[in-house]
């Protein structure tokens, strides 16, 4: 924030009472005369004074919940040009249009917005003609000819009207490569969604995207404007109103029959004046307006052209939106520890790691063979696994339990040659299968029925104990071939006179 804040008032520090409230005779309005240009021409000379040439546009808000002008616009004052495409956060008008903007903030023509240049020069605008002016020098001509004008200032430590995060600690979701991947990925599911464009305060556009628009209506948005994703909120029209609620505040949209949508705030003051314009709409829609009400799909902020997000203000985080800041903090190859919260009949099991629902596929749970995955996990355990990936765009985390245990499979290829005994854990029409390590979830092997000494059949059955020499293990396919025919032969081989 700058170093140096004065505020400015048409109001005389001697007219304060012990509270410090004004009780002067000076109009809390704008006089529309020599008052009004004593303060463009005090932030004029302090602009001058700071070398500043041009002021850049922070969280501008439009009056009301309609459009620009609680009064009636002013022609030929040089904003003709600025609206409304120009009226954008970060956008940078030369002084004239600033102090042009300041003009339509003092006479409450249902414009706000900071003008800031480089975090070191700030123009604020309050209520009651309160001015606030901040630079990193003192300026002390501009004082003096603020002073001169008749206006007041008084040094502060800062101004009232300094930007201040909703929450500081919150990580805005930018509108990037993978937000829009994201959406492509929604449009899809969803077959058609909404993208409200909030491109300044308290002023918004809707826009039904489809897979056939979403590039062109990207190309149309207004620049840092915030987006949040809904669902096709489209339904029948009788179905809409009859949704309303019997009181509080809605924004209804709706599609005319020319496909264009619109959109508009109201409360049960105005729902039957706002219903009678539905009737030739195609289609409408209810949003609650409270918190907590209706949350959209997940939210982002557009960045600049560079890619970097500059704009400060913040969406209303939704869940997917707090998945989204969670996951950025991962990294394939990361160990993350979770407690299981359900083993699917489908076989994955699902681990919660910080708010967030990872989950396990079946050959992910252990080297080890095993039944179900409840041998493996039970509801509630405490796992410690690595993550496999990060899928932003289906907002989905792979885990692996196995990638953090020991790997088996060296050391029996290890034992490749040797013979060893074990239990038949399973029988096929082609062989069976033998545990050839002293442990119940110890690795198995097939002995093909061509490497059995009997012939294949009902001779061996599940927990008969075969004698085999383990002649092959696949680390690749992860398969263990078996002989009991060669471990016959090697057994008579080593006796003595072979």
């Amino acid at each position: 924030m700058p170093t140096f804040v004065y505020q400015i008032t048409k109001y005389d520090p001697a007219d304060r009472d012990e509270r410090g409230h004004y009780t002067g005779d000076e109009d809390p309005v704008s006089d529309h005369g020599p008052v009004e240009e004593a303060y463009l021409a005090a932030i004029a000379a302090f602009a001058e004074a700071a070398g500043i040439d041009q002021l850049e546009i922070r969280e501008p808000q439009l009056g009301g919940f309609a459009h620009f002008g609680l009064e009636p616009p002013i022609d030929g004052y040089g904003l003709a040009d600025l609206f409304p495409a120009g009226f954008h956060d970060g956008a940078l008008v030369p002084i004239a249009a600033g102090l042009e903007l300041v003009r339509s903030m003092l006479r409450d023509h249902g414009l706000w917005c900071r003008l800031e240049a480089g975090g070191g020069f700030t123009v604020h605008v309050g209520w009651d003609q309160y001015l606030y002016i901040g630079s990193d020098l003192p300026c002390e001509t501009a004082l003096a000819r603020t002073s001169a004008l008749g206006l007041f200032p008084e040094r502060l430590d800062a101004s009232p009207y300094d930007f201040v995060p909703d929450d500081p600690a919150y990580v805005q979701r930018p509108a990037d490569a993978d937000f829009w991947a994201r959406l492509c990925w929604t449009v899809n599911a969803y077959r058609a969604v909404f993208l409200e464009e909030l491109f300044a305060g308290n002023a918004s556009r809707w826009h039904r995207l489809t897979r056939d628009n979403i590039d062109s209506v990207r190309s149309r948005l207004a620049p840092r404007a915030q987006l949040a994703v809904w669902p096709d909120l489209l339904t029948d029209v009788d179905e809409a109103v009859a949704a309303l609620p019997a009181e509080g505040l809605v924004e209804i949209v709706w599609e005319d029959e020319d496909g264009r949508i619109a959109s508009t705030v109201v409360d049960e003051t105005d729902f039957d004046a706002v219903t009678a314009r539905l009737a030739g709409a195609r289609a409408a829609g209810v949003v609650s307006m409270y918190a907590g009400e209706d949350l959209p799909l997940f939210t982002a902020v557009l960045p600049d052209s560079d890619g970097v997000l500059r704009a400060r203000w913040q969406t209303v985080p939704t869940p997917s939106d707090r998945d989204w800041a969670f996951l950025k903090t991962l990294r394939r190859g990361q160990v993350v520890t979770g407690t299981v919260t359900t083993i699917a009949d489908f076989g994955v099991t699902f681990v919660d790691i910080g708010g967030f629902t990872a989950m396990i596929n079946i050959p992910e749970l252990s080297w080890r063979p095993f039944d179900q995955p409840s041998d493996v996990v039970s509801v509630g355990q405490e796992v410690t696994a690595e993550v496999l990936d990060v899928d932003m765009v289906r907002e989905r985390v792979p885990l692996s339990l196995r990638a953090v245990q020991e790997d088996p499979w060296p050391q029996v290829a290890q034992r490749t040659g040797q013979v060893v005994t074990g239990p038949v854990t399973k029988t096929v029409p082609f062989g069976v299968f033998v545990r050839v390590e002293d442990r119940e979830d110890g690795l198995q092997g097939l002995v093909h029925t061509s490497e059995l000494d009997e012939p294949f059949g009902d001779a061996v059955e599940v927990g008969d104990v075969l004698t085999v020499k383990i002649i092959d293990v696949d680390l690749v396919r992860r398969r263990i071939t078996l002989s009991q025919v060669q471990a016959r032969t090697s057994a008579a081989d080593s006796r003595p006179g072979h």
